[in-house]
C-alpha cells in the first residue's frame, strides 16, 4: 500500500479545525465475567491463563444459557460514573447489540444502547504544562468484551496474509466499561497531546478506585481516537474517522497527529474522507483502512429480553460517591508540593506512570527524593531492558526497604544496585540477599586500616604528595582500597583514614 500524502501540522492547523472523540474501554477486574462465573482474565490473578480455560456456558454462546449480572461490576460502573462527574441512571437497560464477532460466541455483544448507567459528566485533564482543560463525558455505559483472535502463518500477525486463525474465548465476557466523550472543541495545536493526557486522566481514575488494572500493553485500557477536520469558519462537522484499540498513550498522540495530517491533505486536494474505523500500526506511525463505520441503527439494537433492568438505590448511589479518591489532578498537585519535587523531576515521576509507587515507597519509609531516584532510575533502566513494567519488578516495600540500608551505612550505592538485582531475581528481601551475598560495607576500621596500610606500602610516591599537602592524591589510594574491599567499603570513611594514617 503506499504510502498516505500527510500534509505539515502547523499548516494543516491554519487551513481546518479538528474535532476530537474519545472512546476508551475500561476493562473491570472482577472475579468473574460480566454476565457468568468463569475467572476474569482482566483480573492479575487470572492474567495469562491457558487458552480457553476461563470459560462458561454463557461466555460461547450455547444454547440454554442464560446471563445473571454481575454486582461488582455494577457497583464499579457507577463508581467510574461518579468519578466522571456523570449523573446516575435511575433505571438503565441492557440491550443487545447485533454485530458479528467471530470470536464471541452469541453472534451479538450485551451492551446499553440508549439507557447507559451514568451520562453527563466531564473529566479535568492537565497537560504537561499545568494547563487544564475539560472534556465533556456523554456517558459511561457496560457491556462485555469479546474474545480474540490470533492470526497464524502470515508475516505481519495480522489476518491479511494469514493461513488460518485461532480463537481463545477466555477474554469473551469481561466486564467493560465504554466512556463515550462528547465533541471536543477547541483542541487546535494541542490536540494530540490532549488526547494522550485525556487517556492518561481516565487510566489515573480507574486506578484510584481501584476497579481495573488499567494496563494498556495488556488492553485493560483501549482508545478509540475520533478525529474529524472542519475547513475555518465552517459549522458543520466534517466526517471522522475511527482509529481502533491504540494500546499506548504514546500512540494515542501519534495517531491523532497522523489523522489530522492525511485528513487535511485529502481535504486540501479536494478529495472526500470515508467514514471508518482506522487501524493504527506502532512500527510505521500510520494509520490504515478498517471497515465502513457503522450508524447505531445498523446494529439493530433492541432490549436484552433475559436481563431486568439496573435500578441501584439511591443509598448505595451515596454509599459509592462518599468513597471516591482524591481526583487525580488534586492529588498530583497535593503530592508535587509535599515532596518539594520541581517540575521536572515530578514530571519524570509522572511520566514512568509511577506515581503510585513512589507514593507507596515514600509511605513505607523513605524520602521523596531517594524514591523518586530509584523508580525513575535503575528500577526503570532494568525494566526497560527486560521489556517489563517497572511495578512488576519489585514491591514499594522493598524498594524502601533497600534504601533504609543504605541510609543506616550498611549499603553504599553500588552495593545497593547489586541487592536491587538480587531482590528482581526472587533471592528474597534486601536484607536476605546482604546476608546471602555476603554485600554489607565493611565497618571494621581494623580491616580498613589494613588495606590501606597495603595500599601506601605500595604507593608511596603517592603517601609522599598526600604528606606534602596534595589531599586529591589520596584518590588513587581510595580506589586500590575499594577494589581490595571488593566495594564492601565507605569511600568517605576510607578517605579520613588515609589522611590520618598519612599524618602519622
Amino acid at each position: 500500500m503506499a504510502a498516505a500524502k500527510l500534509m505539515d501540522f502547523d499548516k494543516a492547523l491554519e487551513l481546518f479545525e479538528p474535532v476530537l472523540g474519545f472512546e476508551v474501554h475500561v476493562e473491570l477486574n472482577t472475579e468473574t465475567k460480566m454476565f457468568s462465573d468463569a475467572p476474569n482474565p482482566a483480573n492479575d490473578r487470572y492474567h495469562g491463563a491457558e487458552p480457553n480455560t476461563l470459560i462458561a456456558p454463557v461466555d460461547l454462546g450455547l444454547p440454554g444459557s442464560l446471563p445473571v449480572v454481575n454486582a461488582t461490576a455494577i457497583r464499579s460502573s457507577i463508581s467510574l460514573g461518579l468519578a466522571l462527574g456523570c449523573s446516575i441512571a435511575e433505571s438503565s437497560r441492557f440491550a443487545r447489540k447485533n454485530y458479528f464477532y467471530p470470536d464471541l460466541g452469541k453472534n451479538y455483544q450485551i451492551s446499553q444502547y440508549d439507557e447507559p448507567i451514568a451520562y453527563e459528566g466531564s473529566v479535568e485533564v492537565e497537560l504537561e504544562d499545568g494547563a487544564l482543560v475539560t472534556v465533556p463525558i456523554e456517558r459511561a455505559h457496560m457491556e462485555e468484551d469479546a474474545g480474540k483472535l490470533t492470526h497464524m502463518g502470515g508475516a505481519t500477525g495480522r489476518i491479511q496474509g494469514a493461513e488460518y486463525s485461532l480463537v481463545d474465548y477466555n477474554r469473551a465476557g469481561v466486564p467493560l466499561v465504554e466512556i463515550v466523550t462528547k465533541p471536543i472543541f477547541g483542541a487546535e495545536h494541542r490536540a494530540p497531546e490532549i488526547a494522550k493526557a485525556y487517556v492518561a486522566a481516565i487510566r489515573d481514575i480507574v486506578r484510584g478506585l481501584g476497579i481495573s488494572e488499567a494496563r494498556l500493553e495488556r488492553g485493560n485500557l483501549r482508545c478509540d481516537a475520533n478525529v474529524s477536520l472542519r475547513p475555518r469558519g465552517q459549522e458543520k462537522l466534517g466526517t471522522r474517522t475511527e482509529t481502533k484499540n491504540v494500546n499506548s498513550m504514546r500512540s494515542v498522540e501519534r495517531a491523532v497527529r497522523y489523522e489530522i495530517q492525511r485528513q487535511a491533505a485529502i481535504l486540501a486536494d479536494g478529495g472526500t474522507i470515508i467514514q471508518e474505523t482506522r487501524h493504527w500500526h506502532e512500527d510505521t506511525g500510520t494509520t490504515s483502512p478498517g471497515r465502513p463505520k457503522s450508524d447505531a441503527d445498523d446494529y439493530r439494537y433492541f432490549p436484552e429480553p433475559d436481563l431486568l433492568p439496573v435500578q441501584p438505590t439511591a443509598e448505595l448511589i451515596e454509599e459509592l460517591r462518599a468513597a471516591l479518591p482524591e481526583q487525580p489532578v488534586a492529588r498530583r498537585r497535593r503530592l508535587k508540593a509535599e515532596w518539594g519535587f520541581t517540575d521536572l523531576e515530578f514530571q519524570d515521576v509522572r511520566n514512568g506512570g509511577l506515581l503510585d509507587e513512589v507514593a507507596a515507597t515514600i509511605a513505607a519509609g523513605a524520602s521523596p527524593a531517594a524514591a523518586r531516584k530509584w523508580w525513575t532510575g535503575e528500577i526503570t533502566r532494568l525494566a526497560n531492558a527486560a521489556e517489563r513494567d517497572a511495578a512488576e519488578l519489585i514491591s514499594p516495600a522493598n524498594v524502601a526497604a533497600l534504601q533504609q540500608l543504605v541510609d543506616a551505612g550498611t549499603l553504599t550505592d553500588k552495593l545497593a544496585r547489586q541487592v536491587l538485582e538480587g531482590v528482581i531475581a526472587g533471592e528474597g528481601s534486601p536484607q536476605e540477599v546482604v546476608d546471602a551475598r555476603g554485600l554489607a560495607v565493611v565497618s571494621d576500621d581494623g580491616a580498613l586500616i589494613a588495606a590501606i596500610d597495603d595500599a601506601l606500602a605500595a604507593q608511596p610516591d603517592v603517601l609522599a604528595k598526600i604528606k606534602d599537602g596534595k589531599v586529591q592524591a589520596a584518590g588513587a589510594i581510595i580506589g586500590a582500597v575499594m577494589k581490595a574491599m571488593k566495594g564492601q567499603a565507605d569511600a568517605a570513611r576510607v578517605r579520613e583514614l588515609i589522611l590520618e594514617r598519612a599524618a602519622q
